[in-house]
C-alpha cells in the first residue's frame, strides 16, 4: 500500500546552481545522504528528504522520463512572492479552478525542471498581485 510520495530525484550538471535554487530560493535544507559513489546531495523539508540531486558531468541525451513537474505544498505566499521578485526569479501565478482555489506559483530550476509551489486558498497574495503576476 502506498502511503505518500517519498522523494524526487533529478540529475544535474550544475550542482551549485541547483543547490542555490532549492536551498537559497525555495528554502529546502541539505541533510544526510548515504555515501553513494557519485556526487550529489539530499534536500529536506520538515525533516524528510524530498529531493535527491545526482551530479553528472554531462546531462544524458536523450533525457530520461516523462515527469512533467514537481510540486511542493508551501506556506507564506506573500513572503515567497516577494522573495522570488527580489531575486529576479521568473514565475507564473495560477489560481486553481474549483472550490479550493489554491495559489500556484510555477518556475524553472537551473536544470529546466518545472517546480510548482502550492499555497492554501486562504493565503493572502500581495495587494498588487494582479499587476505583479511574477518576475
Amino acid at each position: 500500500m502506498i502511503l505518500r510520495m517519498d522523494h524526487f530525484t533529478i540529475v544535474s550538471d550544475q550542482l551549485e546552481a541547483t543547490r542555490d535554487f532549492y536551498i537559497g530560493i525555495l528554502g529546502l535544507v541539505e541533510g544526510p545522504r548515504p555515501p553513494f559513489p557519485v556526487p550529489g546531495f539530499w534536500l529536506y523539508a520538515e525533516g524528510q528528504p524530498v529531493l535527491h540531486v545526482v551530479g553528472v558531468s554531462q546531462m544524458p541525451e536523450p533525457r530520461r522520463g516523462v515527469l512533467d513537474h514537481m510540486a511542493f505544498h508551501a506556506r507564506g505566499l506573500q513572503r515567497m512572492w516577494t522573495h522570488l521578485d527580489e531575486l529576479g526569479v521568473r514565475f507564473k501565478v495560477i489560481r486553481a479552478p474549483g472550490a479550493e482555489r489554491t495559489w500556484q506559483l510555477f518556475m524553472q530550476d537551473p536544470n529546466g525542471v518545472e517546480v510548482e509551489l502550492d499555497f492554501d486558498a486562504s493565503e493572502v497574495p500581495p495587494a498588487d498581485w494582479k499587476d505583479r503576476r511574477g518576475g
